[in-house]
């Protein structure tokens, strides 16, 4: 209750609610829960947050997993288009977007995710190249197989998976 109030003064400072129904604020001053008709637009609105594979097109080939609210934005800042971006994706560029992963109510969510995807990825035997696959499609099918262990061991009915490339 406290930590909205701050925020609604301090907007630097980041909720870490998960609760997509929070309970209705009250002030501090008067104990009168502030309702919905009132002037709220200094609260921030809820950020979806989404979890995302790109894939280099320069060689050698790679992929890259991270998090953001706004994808489109993300990905420009990856390629070089606007400011921002990882330093490990610069070598990579340009990136497409191999695979979208959105439904997550906060960064806890979305940064637990991500970080499970990673964990498997590196800890998942890789397979063989075999004459009839390219790096790439072996590199997303590693990723697809490391997922696959991710939604094994998380709750993720809520979430939307969307494989840009197969």
């Amino acid at each position: 209750m406290t930590t909205r109030l701050i925020s609604r003064t301090f907007p630097s400072v980041k909720l870490r609610d998960c609760n997509p129904n929070p309970k209705p604020l009250i002030s501090l001053r008067t104990q009168i829960p502030i309702s919905s008709s009132q002037d709220n637009s200094k609260i921030p609105n809820p950020k979806s947050w989404s979890v995302y594979l790109i894939l280099s097109t320069n060689q050698p080939i790679k992929t890259y997993v991270g998090i953001t609210t706004d994808f489109t934005r993300r990905l420009k800042q990856h390629n070089g288009e606007i400011r921002g971006g990882a330093k490990a994706s610069s070598a990579g560029r340009p990136w497409l977007c191999a695979c979208l992963i959105n439904g997550f109510t906060c960064l806890s969510q979305a940064s637990s995710f991500e970080a499970k995807w990673k964990i498997f990825s590196r800890k998942l035997p890789r397979r063989k190249i075999n004459e009839e696959m390219n790096q790439s499609d072996a590199l997303l099918q590693h990723r697809r197989r490391a997922l696959d262990k991710v939604q094994d061991s998380l709750e993720c009915s809520h979430l939307e998976i969307d494989w840009k490339i197969v």
